[in-house]
């Protein structure tokens, strides 16, 4: 194999004693550190009531404490604006008010948690399916949506609010909150990159190259992929012979977990100890998110056509909403008031999702030039001379018609 270049032995046993490092600070091997507990982490069952300690899955080292009662209610007000939000889309889709849209419905406890286990100064970096985080991230419901509308921008400033435009290529975006987070790091900055993919995209070339990047710069990334079964029409035994995608991070040097996608307590709790991890300098994890896409692809796929409806209503006792409506009833945390005014809250984002959608967009044609590079080539400055001129005459000749 010939010898090793200088510094090689010296990576590997930095490598070594960052790893060594991390899993000391939970009392556990490297390898317990490494790989997901047996089984995903649930801390509620299906019914929403709380399991034992000793059932949720956890084992030394991935130990979870319950999130504050006042987070919960919190993450379950978003839950139910987010289910409302995916049906209110998938009206408007029917409308004629958006051209496509990937509905998330069953799947928003994973956008919840997404979004509230983020600091301020922390980086959000979406898919096309995860509209519901970028909502709860703070982003105006009908700024999110302009993407689907069919129209030429994102709709939102990534900057201003640290989310990533919403990506519809599955693994670009991965990359893009790798390149922020290393950016970050060498800048000396406190800042966090949660990195949402489907299990689809663990198939791409992009998902190898962000997890090995990160891990080999130990990167502040957190990885999250929701699992919801299918990629398009293709089953995830066709994606992968892996014992689950949490185990993929493993062969990359960082930590993996499982967690039941459907349970927001659980997901609350393992999201944030990754993102604590990430800040504290523990470099990227991976998460794995077990849940279900309750409707289609999209307003353009038959679901049915690689699906059974037995398999549907399987998942359809699983669900989120309900799951986390009875445990915080249970816990007198929830009261009918209270039920009342987050149905209220849900209606109002819906409203302004329907109002917002409804206006007509006037087009400024000189937007073809305005944002092709910060200073306009000659080239491009003559076309949009052009234009305006060919506008100006149109307009002149239509007035000219009209009297």
């Amino acid at each position: 194999m010939g010898t090793p270049p200088i510094g090689a032995d010296a990576r590997e046993e930095d490598r070594a004693a960052y790893l060594d490092e991390t899993a000391r600070k939970f009392g556990i091997s490297v390898e317990d550190y490494l790989l997901p507990t047996d089984g995903s982490i649930r801390i509620l069952d299906e019914t929403g009531a709380l399991r034992p300690v000793g059932e949720q899955g956890t084992a030394p080292g991935h130990e979870y404490p319950l999130p504050e009662a006042g987070d919960l209610l919190e993450a379950y007000e978003a839950l139910v604006v987010g289910r409302r939000v995916n049906d209110q889309n998938s009206a408007l889709v029917r409308q004629g008010r958006m051209a496509v849209y990937p509905s998330s419905h069953g799947q928003e406890a994973c956008q919840v948690a997404a979004a509230l286990c983020l600091g301020a100064d922390d980086w959000m970096f979406p898919t096309y399916r995860d509209s519901v985080a970028v909502m709860t991230k703070g982003i105006d419901p009908v700024e999110t949506m302009t993407l689907f509308r069919g129209d030429w921008h994102g709709g939102y400033d990534p900057k201003k609010y640290k989310v990533g435009i919403q990506s519809t290529p599955l693994t670009t975006q991965l990359l893009h909150g790798v390149g922020v987070a290393h950016a970050a790091k060498l800048r000396g900055e406190d800042t966090v990159v949660l990195a949402m993919c489907g299990d689809g995209a663990t198939s791409e070339g992009d998902f190898h190259e962000a997890l090995n990047f990160a891990a080999v710069f130990k990167l502040p990334v957190v990885f999250f992929v929701q699992n919801n079964q299918y990629a398009i029409s293709v089953p995830l035994a066709h994606q992968t012979a892996a014992p689950s995608l949490a185990h993929k991070a493993v062969g990359y040097g960082m930590a993996g977990e499982r967690v039941d996608g459907n349970d927001l307590v659980a997901l609350l709790a393992v999201l944030r100890r990754a993102v604590r991890l990430a800040r504290d300098g523990h470099g990227p994890l991976l998460v794995e998110a077990h849940t279900y896409r309750m409707q289609a692809h999209t307003n353009a796929d038959d679901a049915t056509r690689y699906r059974q409806d037995a398999e549907v209503q399987e998942w359809l006792a699983k669900d989120p909403v309900t799951r986390m409506r009875a445990y915080l009833r249970s816990e007198s945390v929830l009261d009918d008031a209270g039920e009342a005014r987050i149905a209220e809250a849900a209606e109002a984002m819906a409203t302004r999702l329907r109002d917002g959608l409804n206006e007509d967009v006037a087009p400024d044609p000189e937007d073809l030039f305005r944002y092709v590079f910060t200073e306009p080539t000659t080239q491009l400055q003559e076309q949009r001379a052009r234009l305006v001129d060919e506008l100006a005459r149109d307009a002149a000749t239509e007035t000219e018609g009209t009297r």
